[in-house]
């Protein structure tokens, strides 16, 4: 095949040990229609001959990459030791290393780009080397839809590249090199059958998701269609299905499946300080504008939602140690860090990170906020105990409330405009008056615009300008509980005259709010509101901005409800 344009590009990253992989790995590929480039870490003797001495070993025409070439099927381009590689719109550029001190991520830099030009056509192959290098572009090519490879580390002498790629959690395969082109071949051949067969089965897809809800706490309903098939059929093709009804009733007798199918839908990339300028516009303007309006004792509130592994709580609390400075004291610093990946979570609380995540971070941060652990480095107990990790879901459970600042970056696009628009609304309420919304480079407010003036176009940033609303948990759904009668209430019925509507909204209304002017307020364990039924106006404290019920109740009430709690914990009796 010897089509101009390939329909998949294949990113291969070497370094220590690669040269034997890269034979084993080019003696066995096919003319297949797809395109290889090699980025390597390889010495000086090496470099100007590489394509050469790959060229012995495959039927694939092999050159050394230039300024502006584009790419074509069949061939093989090789990195020039010296350079930098990017891809845009097909076509290579090159940049001298000279010019860049920080640590030459040359793995990271290329495959990072070609997740943005190529999205699902790209693969990313991790072969054996020392470092870090190639594992942000693993999560960015996981992120665009593409799949990833890698050597296995136990079989390799220099094994950190592998290790960390696979560390990632985002590796589709761990193959020996000379395996790795049949499972490319096998995958891309899957990947044209099921673009040629068109699926989109919407049916099907529904179902998936619906399987997801009922083993996970977890609801993808609303998000992008489009992002959801596309990630599912990826896993459809992993999996050897080519109809999405048979990957379906494979799913279905697997909940293993299930974890890895919503484990995909979960992708989130993240980095230290991303967006240079927008962190700029925080530490000059926004920052210091919110500790300037504190008097000595004030909390500073922080929401980072879709936190991911933690690094932009962990950016935002630098910043804030550094400008305090030795008024550290003076103000206790609470930054929620939430995301509905559990295992993200757990990364980012155990405030450990590679190398080549914390590389672009200033030298003097690193210096005093990181403690190194071998090749790994750890944030320091004060900076960890700025940050409160924990499980939240934007889609269904009530905002942060009282916050100066809210960061949703880069975590609306994946939603429907009908979810953006309750989501926006939301986390206008979860702001103080003259509180920051800081959004990310992809994201527009229109729905909450006219509540909010514009601080930096360019760094997304905004202040909101309106008086808070009015205390309204109705948007916010609870979860779905299977209600049973009572068998001493229960009124024996025909099974045709059964009321069908038996989860806890059917339940309520069924034996409560058949009384006027009644307000019931469903809680959690923490006594954090779910949701409403009835005139909260009436009866809720307007005055702290909370979902904690304990702190809406005004003191009567709160001394009721407290007692009332404390009788059906040791009695398991309602108390009315």
């Amino acid at each position: 095949m010897n089509s101009i344009e390939p329909h998949h590009i294949v990113a291969i990253g070497a370094s220590a040990g690669g040269l034997d992989e890269l034979v084993a790995f080019f003696e066995n590929t096919p003319l297949d229609g797809v395109a290889y480039v090699v980025v390597q870490h390889l010495s000086a003797d090496y470099e100007s001959r590489l394509a050469e001495v790959l060229s012995r070993y495959s039927k694939l025409a092999m050159v050394q990459a230039v300024e502006g070439m584009d790419l074509r099927s069949n061939f093989v381009y090789v990195i020039p030791g010296d350079k930098f590689m990017t891809i845009e719109r097909g076509h290579l550029h090159l940049n001298d290393k000279s010019s860049v001190r920080s640590p030459h991520m040359t793995i990271n830099t290329f495959l990072s780009s070609l997740a943005s030009d190529f999205g699902p056509k790209a693969i990313g192959v991790i072969l054996s080397g020392l470092g870090s290098d190639g594992s942000d572009g693993v999560k960015a090519i996981k992120k665009a839809g593409g799949i990833v490879i890698a050597r296995n580390p136990d079989t390799t002498e220099f094994n950190s590249m592998p290790s960390n790629a696979v560390a990632t959690g985002m590796v589709d395969f761990i193959v020996e090199p000379q395996a790795m082109p049949a499972t490319i071949q096998d995958y891309v051949q899957r990947e044209i059958d099921l673009l040629a067969a068109n699926i989109s089965d919407e049916e099907n897809m529904a179902s998936l998701i619906e399987l997801i809800s009922q083993q996970l706490p977890l609801d993808f309903s609303d998000y992008k269609q489009s992002t959801i098939l596309r990630r599912i059929k990826r896993r459809a093709a992993y999996n050897n299905f080519e109809q999405l009804e048979n990957y379906l009733e494979f799913a279905k007798g697997s909940p293993n499946e299930i974890d890895a199918l919503a484990k995909d839908f979960l992708i989130s990339v993240t980095a230290f300080f991303r967006d240079t300028e927008a962190f700029d516009a925080l530490e000059k303007r926004i920052l210091p504008s919110i500790i300037k309006s504190l008097s000595t004792g004030q909390e500073i509130r922080i929401w980072v939602t879709g936190c991911a592994t933690g690094e932009e709580a962990y950016s935002m609390a630098i910043l804030l140690r550094e400008l305090l400075g030795d008024k550290i004291q003076d103000h206790e610093v609470k930054i929620f860090a939430t995301d509905i990946d559990s295992a993200a979570l757990t990364h980012g609380g155990k405030g450990i990170y590679t190398a080549a995540v914390v590389s672009k971070m200033p030298q003097p941060y690193l210096e005093r906020y990181f403690v190194q652990q071998g090749e790994d480095y750890k944030v320091s107990a004060a900076l960890r105990k700025m940050v409160i990790f924990s499980r939240h879901d934007l889609v269904k459970n009530p905002p942060y409330c009282n916050m100066h600042l809210i960061s949703c970056r880069n975590l609306l696009i994946y939603m429907t405009p009908t979810l953006q628009q309750k989501i926006y609304h939301m986390l206008l309420f979860g702001l103080k008056s003259e509180g920051c919304l800081f959004l990310g480079s992809s994201e527009n407010p229109s729905p909450i615009l006219k509540s909010l003036k514009v601080i930096d176009k360019n760094a997304k940033i905004y202040k909101k300008l309106d008086a808070v609303p009015s205390v309204n948990f109705e948007t916010f759904t609870v979860p779905e509980y299977t209600y049973h009668k009572p068998a001493s209430l229960a009124v024996s019925q025909p099974e045709t005259n059964k009321t069908p509507d038996r989860t806890l909204d059917g339940a309520i209304h069924e034996t409560v709010l058949n009384e006027d002017q009644r307000l019931l307020i469903c809680v959690d364990e923490n006594n954090k509101v779910l949701k409403s039924y009835g005139p909260t106006d009436r009866f809720l404290t307007q005055k702290i901005l909370t979902s904690d019920l304990t702190e809406l109740l005004p003191g009567p009430l709160n001394i009721a409800f407290k007692t009332a709690r404390k009788k059906v914990s040791e009695t398991h009796k309602n108390q009315w």
